[in-house]
């Protein structure tokens, strides 16, 4: 006959066996991601660096990022806040990525005009779609509106998630 104290260590310990082979799903998690590319109308190269949140009211993420772009005779910096959502294309590691939203841009001449001249601040907006894989890389396409936020970005990088 087992003691009502060993019987406890037993059930105790089985319980913390099937605990620990349990696992437990992965609660979504924020990233950091860098990417770079060109843009068009204005033609520059550009590179930047956003932070991703994880999952708010659904699928939906905050992901605010701030990139710098040169060529054109302009250097640009854009800050970025958008809202967007990832839909998972089936089992495959991939989801289609979209969303938006405000732009603020500040340019300023390059080369043989850049002496005095003066930094233009501007708002506008932007879309964004493209594509995520699980490891990590994804493409983007940004579609820009209003007067002074590039016409077309296309880009490429890599999101590190944050433990």
């Amino acid at each position: 006959m087992v003691s009502s104290s060993g019987q406890r260590r037993w059930i105790v310990g089985l319980m913390a066996l099937i605990l620990g082979a349990v696992a437990l799903p992965a609660r979504a998690q924020s990233s950091i991601s860098f990417s770079g590319g060109a843009s068009i109308d204005p033609e520059q190269a550009y590179a930047g660096v956003a932070w991703e949140s994880p999952d708010i009211g659904g699928r939906f993420r905050l992901r605010p990022g701030i990139d710098g772009g040169f060529g054109s005779g302009l250097r640009m910096g854009a800050i970025n806040l958008d809202l967007v959502v990832r839909f998972p294309l089936g089992q495959t590691g991939w989801s289609l990525v979209q969303g938006g939203g405000p732009t603020i841009t500040i340019t300023t001449l390059s080369g043989d005009y850049a002496e005095g001249s003066p930094k233009d601040l501007h708002a506008g907006g932007s879309y964004l779609f493209g594509f995520a894989h699980d490891s990590g890389f994804f493409t983007e396409f940004r579609i820009g509106g209003g007067g002074y936020v590039p016409g077309l970005k296309i880009g490429a990088g890599w999101s590190v998630k944050i433990q």
